[in-house]
């Protein structure tokens, strides 16, 4: 049974941004953008475990053909996928890991 995916505030926000950018840069890219997370997203749900623990509870995938890192913490006890960052791979990786609220 997939797991929810519940995004945190700051992690929607990076999403949004990254896709308007790509938009902005060439129209549809933003979609693509979109359409490449959404699968990150989807495969997460199926499978929570496939990817290996990175620090503490942390777990990352990367997007496929953009430099994005999708960070989530997978919650059993409130059977729950936290997404706590979206994060571009030249950003400063201090700010990719959140407690969720």
């Amino acid at each position: 049974m997939p797991y929810p995916c519940k995004l945190h505030e700051q992690a929607h926000k990076e999403y949004i941004d990254a896709y308007e950018w790509y938009e902005l840069k060439e129209k549809g890219l933003g979609n693509k953008f979109m359409d490449y997370v959404e699968k990150r997203l989807h495969q997460i749900s199926e499978h929570p475990e496939y990817y290996g623990k990175l620090q503490e509870n942390y777990r990352e995938v990367k997007v496929e053909n953009f430099p994005y890192k999708i960070v989530y913490e997978l919650l059993k006890h409130k059977q729950l996928i936290h997404i706590v960052s979206i994060y571009h791979d030249k950003r400063n990786p201090v700010h990719k890991y959140r407690k969720m609220k």
